[in-house]
């Protein structure tokens, strides 16, 4: 969790809470134009100019959506920021600025904390957004990170999850279940750990996997690729609890339902041999994982020649009249109803 070449770890009481933020964010700069006031006053001063403004938040808790026994720390504060962003590209915005607020426990020295926040940084420059606020506090459960995001867009770019119409594609970007298939071997590698501190943790092979679920990535050029392709998504989503769950999220607020296909679901190649390993069902993972990051949408079937042939994009089903979501096995054999499973894991966990 820290570095070892530097035994001596500060402890958060010397620097006090103002002294503490001050220390975390001196070396984040300011990449937007919108953003006036950043940190070092009572509120960041914001501009929009002629765009609507997006706001966003995400709270990620320590055993909950994360644990430290395989997560490193910059790793878990380049995440965060991952996590907030994706939430505004899946309304066709671009995040422009964070606020992050951290409690900690007083069993975390400040050279965890700056950890973390290298993690946000690294994120910060990599997506252009600004760090523009937030809060530490101290807590008595363990880590916990709360996110805001603010992004912006004009008035007819925002998509929301209301919008889809019958006969519309359902469209995703990227591959999925890396992330699932990911915390599944990081589970088993920790379990050996636990039993045998001894042996040394076997990640060999593992390499993509592993990245969709310690490093992911925001989809922030999405916006860019459909406005070349002149494709206006007609609702939208982020893949963060599972493809079940979001499609279920679009079928509920567009009133339409959805059919999905499994020949159509793309798949890294290490997802699949690392389901056959475990013996799951890749499509198992993909359904019901979350943490891809990858954005699902729907566009009209008039697009259908505009995006078919994209690296970026694959059409997977096709949303319905009746409001039934169901997924159809390859050579049309069955019709398996879609459950939201990936939206509760996280509550049944807290149990």
């Amino acid at each position: 969790m820290l570095n070892n070449k530097n035994p001596y770890k500060t402890s958060i009481s010397e620097y006090g809470e103002f002294g503490l933020i001050n220390h975390l964010t001196q070396n984040f700069i300011l990449n937007n134009p919108s953003t006036l006031q950043g940190i070092g006053d009572d509120a960041a001063v914001l501009d929009p100019k002629d765009k609507k403004i997006l706001v966003s938040t995400d709270t990620l808790l320590e055993n909950i959506h994360f644990n430290l026994a395989y997560t490193p720390l910059k790793h878990l504060g380049y995440k965060s920021v991952v996590a907030g962003l994706s939430d505004l590209v899946a309304m066709n915005a671009i995040p422009e600025q964070i606020l992050i607020s951290i409690a900690v426990s007083n069993r975390f020295p400040v050279e965890a904390l700056e950890e973390i926040y290298t993690g946000i940084n690294l994120a910060c420059k990599h997506y252009a957004v600004d760090l523009v606020g937030g809060d530490t506090a101290s807590s008595n459960l363990g880590l916990v990170i709360n996110i805001t995001t603010v992004g912006y867009a004009h008035k007819d770019e925002i998509v929301y999850r209301k919008g889809a119409k019958p006969n519309d594609l359902l469209v995703v970007s990227g591959d999925l279940g890396g992330a699932y298939f990911g915390l599944q071997v990081l589970e088993r590698e920790n379990s050996v750990f636990k039993v045998n501190p001894n042996l040394q943790p076997d990640l060999s092979g593992y390499t993509y996997i592993l990245e969709r679920q310690l490093k992911p990535e925001a989809r922030t050029e999405i916006k860019s690729l459909l406005k070349e392709m002149d494709v206006h998504p007609t609702s939208m989503i982020d893949i963060s609890d599972g493809l079940a769950s979001e499609i279920i999220h679009l079928s509920q607020q567009s009133k339409v339902g959805f059919s999905i296909y499994e020949d159509k679901i793309p798949m890294d190649n290490q997802v699949i041999t690392t389901a056959e390993e475990f013996g799951i069902n890749p499509i198992t993972g993909v359904l019901n994982g979350g943490e891809d990051y990858e954005i699902l949408f729907t566009i009209p079937i008039e697009d259908h020649d505009k995006i078919k042939h994209n690296p970026n994009f694959t059409i997977i089903g096709h949303a319905t009249e009746y409001v039934e979501n169901v997924l159809i096995t390859q050579g049309n054999a069955q019709r398996i109803p879609l459950n939201a499973q990936g939206w509760n894991a996280h509550f049944s966990k807290s149990n």
